[in-house]
């Protein structure tokens, strides 16, 4: 007879996605893993496989919590360039006020494994992917609706506000200051004026 389960793998893989989170990738050594989620190593391994392979489940599932949001959130009728307003502006007040300074998961992993682990730059680009898509959609609409002047590249401006939301998110974790995410931000967002 089959031995059932003694943990919930879904709470240790969010488990894991918060030490990953609050330490990352290399820092985080299979001992700190199984103590922190109290199993044993060969329930680790025969649940998740790897530490790199409980690394990439944990990014799956951060971009499965926070990607929808955003998209819920910049899918909504109405005006259309308020929200992305306050997306951007959101992004530089969560930066500036990271105590604990663990950033994005999905941006420590651009900087930390993406360079250098292919399923890493794929689970990245799937995130960034999702953002400009919602950002570009937005967009469209608001120049539709006239809330964008004529001539503006929903798309190239979209782009633009990612690679911005990014860096947010590494000046924000290195050092956080709201005055320079803040002005960081509203100058990014006079491009949409």
């Amino acid at each position: 007879m089959a031995r059932t389960k003694e943990f919930d793998p879904d709470a240790a893989l969010q488990s894991a996605l918060e030490l990953f989170w609050e330490r990352g990738y290399e820092a985080t050594s299979l001992t700190d893993l199984v103590e922190h989620l109290g199993i044993a190593r060969a329930s680790l391994y025969a649940t998740f496989g790897s530490k790199r392979e409980l690394y990439l489940k944990a990014l799956e599932r951060y971009g499965e919590q926070c990607d929808p949001r955003i998209v819920e959130e910049l899918s909504r009728p109405g005006p259309a360039l308020p929200v992305v307003r306050a997306v951007v502006h959101r992004f530089a007040d969560e930066a500036a006020r990271d105590d604990l300074r663990r950033g994005c998961f999905v941006t420590n992993t651009a900087v930390e494994l993406a360079p250098h682990d292919a399923d890493a730059a794929r689970g990245v680009e799937r995130s960034w992917h999702c953002l400009e898509t919602a950002l570009t959609s937005a967009l469209m609409r608001a120049g539709a609706q006239g809330e964008l002047p004529a001539g503006r590249d929903p798309v190239a401006l979209a782009r633009m506000l990612v690679v911005l939301l990014q860096g947010i998110r590494v000046v924000g974790k290195a050092a956080p200051g709201r005055a320079r995410l803040r002005d960081a931000a509203e100058q990014a967002l006079t491009l949409l004026d």
